[in-house]
Protein backbone atom coordinates (compact mmCIF):
# COMPACT_ATOMS: atom_id res chain seq x y z
CA UNK A 1 0.00 0.00 0.00
CA UNK A 2 1.33 3.24 -1.06
CA UNK A 3 1.05 6.09 1.25
CA UNK A 4 1.39 9.22 1.15
CA UNK A 5 1.17 12.18 4.19
CA UNK A 6 -0.04 15.33 2.85
CA UNK A 7 -1.47 18.29 4.60
CA UNK A 8 -4.99 18.03 5.98
CA UNK A 9 -7.23 20.11 3.76
CA UNK A 10 -10.99 21.18 4.66
CA UNK A 11 -12.31 18.21 2.39
CA UNK A 12 -10.90 16.20 4.80
CA UNK A 13 -13.00 17.03 7.81
CA UNK A 14 -15.81 13.86 8.13
CA UNK A 15 -13.28 11.06 7.40
CA UNK A 16 -10.35 13.00 9.76
CA UNK A 17 -13.09 13.28 12.50
CA UNK A 18 -14.34 9.73 12.34
CA UNK A 19 -10.91 8.07 12.10
CA UNK A 20 -10.13 10.34 15.05
CA UNK A 21 -13.59 9.33 16.72
CA UNK A 22 -13.22 5.46 16.00
CA UNK A 23 -9.67 5.53 16.70
CA UNK A 24 -9.88 7.33 20.17
CA UNK A 25 -12.64 4.87 21.30
CA UNK A 26 -10.73 1.38 20.59
CA UNK A 27 -9.19 1.76 23.67
CA UNK A 28 -12.47 1.58 25.88
CA UNK A 29 -12.24 -2.64 25.46
CA UNK A 30 -8.13 -2.74 26.36
CA UNK A 31 -9.05 -0.02 29.24
CA UNK A 32 -11.71 -2.33 30.72
CA UNK A 33 -9.15 -5.60 30.39
CA UNK A 34 -6.57 -3.85 31.57
CA UNK A 35 -9.00 -3.03 35.22
CA UNK A 36 -10.48 -6.25 35.59
CA UNK A 37 -7.43 -8.32 35.21
CA UNK A 38 -5.92 -6.42 38.07
CA UNK A 39 -4.71 -8.06 41.29
CA UNK A 40 -6.94 -5.96 43.03
CA UNK A 41 -10.06 -5.62 40.91
CA UNK A 42 -9.71 -9.41 40.66
CA UNK A 43 -10.10 -9.69 44.57
CA UNK A 44 -12.86 -7.20 44.61
CA UNK A 45 -14.94 -9.46 42.22
CA UNK A 46 -14.10 -12.37 44.03
CA UNK A 47 -14.93 -10.90 47.46
CA UNK A 48 -18.86 -9.16 45.90
CA UNK A 49 -19.17 -12.89 44.93
CA UNK A 50 -18.59 -14.12 48.30
CA UNK A 51 -20.29 -11.21 49.82
CA UNK A 52 -23.67 -11.81 48.12
CA UNK A 53 -23.38 -15.73 48.87
CA UNK A 54 -23.13 -14.73 52.84
CA UNK A 55 -25.93 -13.31 52.47
CA UNK A 56 -27.37 -16.40 51.64
CA UNK A 57 -28.44 -15.04 48.18
CA UNK A 58 -27.52 -16.38 44.66
CA UNK A 59 -28.70 -13.13 43.00
CA UNK A 60 -26.98 -11.06 45.37
CA UNK A 61 -23.81 -13.31 44.50
CA UNK A 62 -24.58 -12.20 41.05
CA UNK A 63 -25.54 -8.94 41.37
CA UNK A 64 -23.34 -7.43 43.24
CA UNK A 65 -19.85 -8.75 41.43
CA UNK A 66 -22.12 -7.54 38.04
CA UNK A 67 -22.69 -3.63 39.46
CA UNK A 68 -18.53 -3.67 40.18
CA UNK A 69 -18.16 -4.89 36.85
CA UNK A 70 -20.27 -2.51 35.40
CA UNK A 71 -19.42 0.47 36.84
CA UNK A 72 -15.88 -0.50 35.64
CA UNK A 73 -16.93 -0.53 31.82
CA UNK A 74 -18.72 2.63 32.59
CA UNK A 75 -15.35 4.65 33.72
CA UNK A 76 -13.38 3.09 31.19
CA UNK A 77 -15.79 4.01 28.39
CA UNK A 78 -16.20 7.39 29.94
CA UNK A 79 -13.08 8.44 29.93
CA UNK A 80 -12.68 8.21 26.50
CA UNK A 81 -16.21 8.57 24.77
CA UNK A 82 -16.02 12.05 27.32
CA UNK A 83 -12.40 13.15 25.64
CA UNK A 84 -14.23 12.62 21.78
CA UNK A 85 -17.30 14.36 22.48
CA UNK A 86 -15.25 17.43 23.73
CA UNK A 87 -12.88 17.26 20.84
CA UNK A 88 -15.11 17.18 18.54
CA UNK A 89 -16.82 20.57 19.40
CA UNK A 90 -13.22 22.12 20.16
CA UNK A 91 -10.31 21.88 18.17
CA UNK A 92 -11.88 18.99 15.70
CA UNK A 93 -14.57 21.04 14.79
CA UNK A 94 -12.14 23.88 13.65
CA UNK A 95 -9.16 21.81 12.21
CA UNK A 96 -7.88 24.34 9.78
CA UNK A 97 -8.62 27.58 11.75
CA UNK A 98 -7.13 25.67 15.06
CA UNK A 99 -3.98 23.76 13.05
CA UNK A 100 -3.61 25.53 9.78
CA UNK A 101 -3.56 29.61 10.54
CA UNK A 102 -0.07 29.99 12.27
CA UNK A 103 3.02 28.81 10.54
CA UNK A 104 4.46 27.10 13.76
CA UNK A 105 1.42 25.03 13.57
CA UNK A 106 0.30 22.21 11.26
CA UNK A 107 -1.71 18.97 10.43
CA UNK A 108 -1.26 15.87 8.13
CA UNK A 109 -3.11 13.28 7.03
CA UNK A 110 -1.59 10.18 5.61
CA UNK A 111 -3.66 8.98 2.13
CA UNK A 112 -3.71 5.54 0.05
CA UNK A 113 -5.47 4.46 -2.82
CA UNK A 114 -7.66 1.66 -2.01
CA UNK A 115 -9.59 0.20 -4.23
CA UNK A 116 -9.34 3.24 -6.67
CA UNK A 117 -10.35 5.77 -4.75
CA UNK A 118 -8.10 7.51 -2.08
CA UNK A 119 -8.54 7.05 1.48
CA UNK A 120 -7.03 9.01 4.38
CA UNK A 121 -5.28 6.08 6.75
CA UNK A 122 -3.89 8.51 9.93
CA UNK A 123 -3.11 11.51 11.01
CA UNK A 124 -0.68 13.91 13.42
CA UNK A 125 -0.95 17.63 14.27
CA UNK A 126 1.41 19.81 16.06
CA UNK A 127 0.78 22.95 17.89
CA UNK A 128 4.41 25.48 18.38
CA UNK A 129 4.36 26.89 21.49
CA UNK A 130 6.19 29.30 24.01
CA UNK A 131 7.68 29.03 27.63
CA UNK A 132 9.08 32.33 28.03
CA UNK A 133 11.98 32.46 25.68
CA UNK A 134 11.80 28.36 24.63
CA UNK A 135 9.92 27.93 21.27
CA UNK A 136 8.60 24.09 21.31
CA UNK A 137 6.34 21.83 19.26
CA UNK A 138 3.47 19.88 21.17
CA UNK A 139 2.84 16.40 19.24
CA UNK A 140 -1.05 15.68 19.06
CA UNK A 141 -3.98 13.44 17.52
CA UNK A 142 -1.90 11.02 16.14
CA UNK A 143 -4.73 8.33 15.04
CA UNK A 144 -3.94 5.45 12.52
CA UNK A 145 -6.12 2.95 10.85
CA UNK A 146 -6.13 -0.50 11.66
CA UNK A 147 -5.65 -1.27 8.33
CA UNK A 148 -2.32 0.70 8.01
CA UNK A 149 -0.70 -0.60 11.44
CA UNK A 150 2.67 -2.33 11.51
CA UNK A 151 3.28 -0.95 8.65
CA UNK A 152 5.64 1.66 9.90
CA UNK A 153 3.18 4.68 9.38
CA UNK A 154 3.21 5.92 12.89
CA UNK A 155 6.85 6.26 13.37
CA UNK A 156 6.40 8.34 9.44
CA UNK A 157 3.98 10.51 10.65
CA UNK A 158 5.93 11.09 14.28
CA UNK A 159 8.82 11.45 12.02
CA UNK A 160 7.13 14.36 9.99
CA UNK A 161 6.30 16.28 13.41
CA UNK A 162 9.97 15.84 14.45
CA UNK A 163 11.04 17.38 10.74
CA UNK A 164 8.85 20.17 10.52
CA UNK A 165 9.91 20.80 14.71
CA UNK A 166 13.27 21.09 13.49
CA UNK A 167 12.36 23.37 10.79
CA UNK A 168 10.40 25.90 12.86
CA UNK A 169 13.28 25.65 15.35
CA UNK A 170 11.72 24.33 18.03
CA UNK A 171 13.86 23.28 20.99
CA UNK A 172 11.96 20.28 22.19
CA UNK A 173 8.38 18.12 20.70
CA UNK A 174 6.16 17.13 24.15
CA UNK A 175 3.05 15.01 23.82
CA UNK A 176 0.46 13.39 25.96
CA UNK A 177 -1.06 9.67 25.84
CA UNK A 178 -2.46 7.13 28.01
CA UNK A 179 -0.70 4.41 30.36
CA UNK A 180 -3.34 2.26 28.00
CA UNK A 181 -1.49 2.79 24.73
CA UNK A 182 1.56 0.72 25.13
CA UNK A 183 1.58 0.21 21.03
CA UNK A 184 2.28 4.10 20.83
CA UNK A 185 4.37 4.17 23.78
CA UNK A 186 6.57 1.86 22.59
CA UNK A 187 7.21 3.86 19.47
CA UNK A 188 7.86 7.29 20.73
CA UNK A 189 10.39 5.44 23.14
CA UNK A 190 11.75 4.34 20.29
CA UNK A 191 11.70 7.36 18.14
CA UNK A 192 13.64 8.94 21.34
CA UNK A 193 10.96 10.60 23.27
CA UNK A 194 11.30 10.19 26.99
CA UNK A 195 8.68 9.79 29.86
CA UNK A 196 8.73 13.43 31.73
CA UNK A 197 5.88 13.10 34.19
CA UNK A 198 2.31 10.97 34.64
CA UNK A 199 -0.30 12.87 35.81
CA UNK A 200 -4.44 12.06 35.92
CA UNK A 201 -5.73 15.26 34.90
CA UNK A 202 -8.33 14.82 32.27
CA UNK A 203 -11.59 16.12 31.03
CA UNK A 204 -13.16 13.35 33.04
CA UNK A 205 -13.60 13.57 36.50
CA UNK A 206 -11.21 11.97 38.84
CA UNK A 207 -13.18 9.62 40.06
CA UNK A 208 -13.46 8.06 36.65
CA UNK A 209 -10.04 7.82 35.26
CA UNK A 210 -9.10 6.72 39.45
CA UNK A 211 -11.53 3.23 38.59
CA UNK A 212 -10.62 2.93 34.80
CA UNK A 213 -6.90 2.85 36.09
CA UNK A 214 -5.43 5.34 33.50
CA UNK A 215 -2.81 7.33 34.04
CA UNK A 216 -1.57 10.35 31.25
CA UNK A 217 2.25 9.98 30.93
CA UNK A 218 3.88 13.17 28.94
CA UNK A 219 6.60 12.49 27.26
CA UNK A 220 9.34 14.59 25.19
CA UNK A 221 12.30 14.16 22.72
CA UNK A 222 14.54 17.61 22.08
CA UNK A 223 15.72 18.02 19.19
Amino acid sequence: MQLVIRRYHPSDKDVVRNLFSSGICEHIRPCFHNAMTSPLYLTITLALCAAGYLLSSTMAAVLLPAAWIGLVYYCCHQLYAAYVREKLDTDMQDITGNYLSRPDDCFWVAEAEVDGRAQVMGMVAVVGKRSGKEKYGELFRMIISPRCRRMGLGFRLAQTVLDFGKERGFSKVVLETSSIQVAAVALYTKLGFSLVVTHTDTEAPLWVILVARVTVLKMEKHL
